[in-house]
């Protein structure tokens, strides 16, 4: 196989090169596909055939993982041609071709599944945050970001296609961000010497984040300090109260039953933040072919 570059897709990941990171997860994918070799193919096609395959949109979507899908066919043959009708971000209707393969005909057999795996789930997941982003209205200040619930080897590529779908990144990873869960909570006896430990430990350019669940523990990270309240899993009033007590004193975060339904309500309660894992453990993968059209 070849070696193919991914160009850069968004921003170094504290410390992780996506162009790396993808390069390793598209090898692993055709190995996992390809194995020793694509015997159908072996037995079918001849290795000087040429030909021109299409990928089409088999429903309405939004574009993301227009770069995976050349790297893929690019480490199979660097010879490869990927020209894509359009860019990632922008909307497809269904019957749409949005790209165009040209090279060997073993190469876009053998590369076609894995090609359509990442942009099938890439899109899914960009397509599925559009429609959550729709629901948030235009009242400006509230984001919409992000979690960590990622499909594993999969995060640089998924929280890329969470800001092409219009929503924004939580922390990448453990590494880069200090966010105080329940668990650490129980570990230190309190919200409030869990916040004061980290303070204690963490240099100064780095800010410190407090899930609460209760009026009580809310008092508590106030009191300590915290740069973030999380508030977990609260109802509307709940939310409402929070807000008025933290009165911009920490930016404030909502997480926990964050329904698409709910966004209208929780972007004008005046959080700042609002976090989801089902930006993407719940998004389904959109309905996308290729087909060959042409062979010399």
């Amino acid at each position: 196989m070849n070696k193919s570059t991914f160009s850069q897709s968004g921003p170094y990941f504290s410390g992780i090169d996506m162009n790396i990171h993808v390069e390793k997860l598209i090898q692993l994918a055709l190995e996992e596909d390809l194995g020793p070799g694509d015997i159908t193919t072996q037995l079918l096609v001849s290795k000087e055939k040429s030909g021109l395959a299409e990928i089409v949109a088999k429903e309405d979507l939004i574009l993301a993982g227009s770069e995976t899908v050349e790297a893929v066919f690019k480490k199979l043959d660097i010879e490869t041609m990927v020209k894509f009708n359009f860019i990632d971000g922008e909307f497809i209707t269904n019957g749409s071709i949005i790209a165009e393969i040209s090279g060997k005909l073993t190469v876009l057999l053998e590369g076609e599944r894995t090609a359509l795996n990442f942009l099938q789930r890439l899109c899914g997941i960009a397509t599925h945050v559009r429609a959550y982003i729709a629901e948030m209205g235009d009242s400006g200040k509230t984001r919409l970001v992000d979690t960590r619930k990622t499909t594993p080897g999969w995060r640089v590529l998924e929280k890329y296609a969470v800001r092409v779908g219009g929503a924004g990144n939580h922390r990448i990873a453990l590494y880069d961000g200090i966010l105080i869960k329940d668990n650490h909570i129980a570990v230190c006896g309190g919200v409030k010497k869990a916040v004061e430990t980290a303070r204690a430990n963490a240099h100064h350019l780095l800010k410190i984040e407090v899930e609460v669940t209760n009026m009580q523990e809310l008092g508590e990270a106030l009191d300590a300090g915290a740069d973030v309240i999380m508030l977990d899993n609260m109802n509307d009033e709940q939310i409402l109260a929070a807000v008025k007590t933290i009165n911009g004193r920490a930016l404030v975060e909502v997480s926990g039953m964050v329904r698409k339904d709910r966004l209208a309500f929780l972007s004008n309660t005046g959080v700042d933040i609002v976090s989801s894992g089902a930006l993407t453990h719940q998004a389904k993968s959109v309905d996308i072919s290729m087909r060959i059209i042409s062979k010399d």
